[in-house]
This record gives C-alpha cells, structure tokens and sequence, in this order.
C-alpha cells in the first residue's frame, strides 16, 4: 500500500513557505518602522556585531532547537532534526533577500507603511501554506510548541508571551548596547506586524482555497499514515 502519497507535493510547498515568510520579514524589516517580533533579537544585535541578520538569527534558531530539545527529552521526535536544515535555508533567503529591499529604507512614510503591511501579509501567506503543508515547524514554532506542551498551556497564549518576551530582550539589548532610549531595529512597526500579521493569517485561510486544500491533503496523508500502523497493532 502506498503511503504518504501527497508529500510530493507537501515538502515543495513546505520549502516555499520558508523562503516566504523569510521575505516577509524582510519586507517589514526593510520598511524600517520596526521588524516582527520573533526576528526583533537577531536585527538588534546585527547593529552592534559583525554578523549580518541570518546569520544571528541562525544563532537563535538553533538555540530554539536546543531549548525544544531539553524541554521535550524523549518526546522529542528525531525527525524534528530537520529543523536545522530548515534554519539553514530560512536564514540564508533573510540575507539574499535583504540587500535587494535595500532601498525600501529611505522611503516617504506613506510608502514605508504600505511595504510594512505588504510584508505582513506576505509573512502571513507564509505561515498559512507552511501551517497547511504540515512537514516540519520552524524552530520557533517548535519552541512555543515545546513550551505549551510541558507547561500544558495554550499555544496561542504562549506565542504572545512569547513574542512580548523576544521584543523585551530586544529593548533590554538595544538599551544595553546603544544607550538608554535607544530602540535599534524596533518601532510602531514592531506593534504593527504583531497586530496584522495574524489577521491576515485568518485571512488566507478562509479566502485562500489552495491553503484549504493543502491542509486536505495533509490530513489524508496522515490518515493513511495511521491506517496500516492501527491494522499491525490488531495482529
């Protein structure tokens, strides 16, 4: 019986969605009103280090994966493993894309905000397919999930405390580094994707038919998945 049928269609879109919501965040990033909140840490330290963007958010990634793995123990899944490739990927596209949205920088206010919500609903578009296709989770993803998990708390709640804990690390390194007031990297647009960013994911999801039907297909592959592993257990 031929199993997992529609990966062959899954992992393609899966990587897509990687090197989406990288641009995304480099859409709002490059608007310099503020990156998201997730990628707030790395941006800030790209200021002070002679690391460029993916590369510290490289860094973190992997720490995420670290923290996953010391949480879970030995519910953590060998094949989570290939986050580290993921991040690979992830981390290069953030430093292919950002040197040709370099002149998004310098832009009139109005033109600013508008790349900034382009960059949201890209991000978002991103996360829809990279949700649906049901491969792998970004590190951290699989770092909110980890922490939801042990503590038995809810994954949206965890991804808000999440999130304001990145943006306060955030604040705390740019103070640390550039001075009292000094908020490198970080601003309205901070706010912004944090407010958006998950709109626009609930958008996509129920206007978008291709995301519905990605998720379809992923359902199926996991049910066929399940069905000869309940049929060895009957034996």
């Amino acid at each position: 019986m031929r199993q997992m049928h529609y990966k062959r269609i899954r992992i393609p879109v899966f990587i897509l969605s990687i090197l989406t919501t990288a641009f995304g965040i480099d859409l709002i990033t490059a608007a310099s009103l503020g990156t998201s909140p997730i990628s707030s840490v790395p941006l800030v330290l790209s200021f002070y280090f002679p690391w460029t963007f993916g590369q510290l958010t490289f860094v973190m990634n992997m720490a995420f994966i670290v923290l996953q793995f010391l949480l879970l123990r030995r519910n953590f899944r060998p094949l989570e493993i290939l986050q580290v490739g993921i991040n690979v990927i992830f981390s290069y596209a953030l430093d292919l894309y950002m040197p040709l949205l370099a002149g998004l920088q310098h832009l009139s206010l109005p033109l600013q905000v508008l790349f900034l919500v382009l960059g949201c609903a890209v991000l978002g578009f991103g996360i829809c397919i990279e949700t649906a296709s049901q491969v792998l989770m970004v590190p951290g993803d699989g770092a909110v999930k980890a922490i939801a998990q042990v503590g038995k708390w809810r994954m949206g709640s965890t991804k808000v405390a999440f999130d304001t804990t990145m943006v306060t690390l955030a604040v705390i390194l740019s103070f640390l580094y550039g001075g009292l007031g000094t908020l490198s990297g970080l601003g309205i647009g901070t706010v912004i994707s944090a407010m958006l960013v998950g709109r626009f994911v609930n958008f996509f999801n129920r206007h978008v038919f291709f995301i519905e039907r990605l998720a379809r297909l992923s359902l199926a592959d996991e049910n066929r998945g399940a069905a000869p592993a309940a049929v060895a257990e009957n034996r």
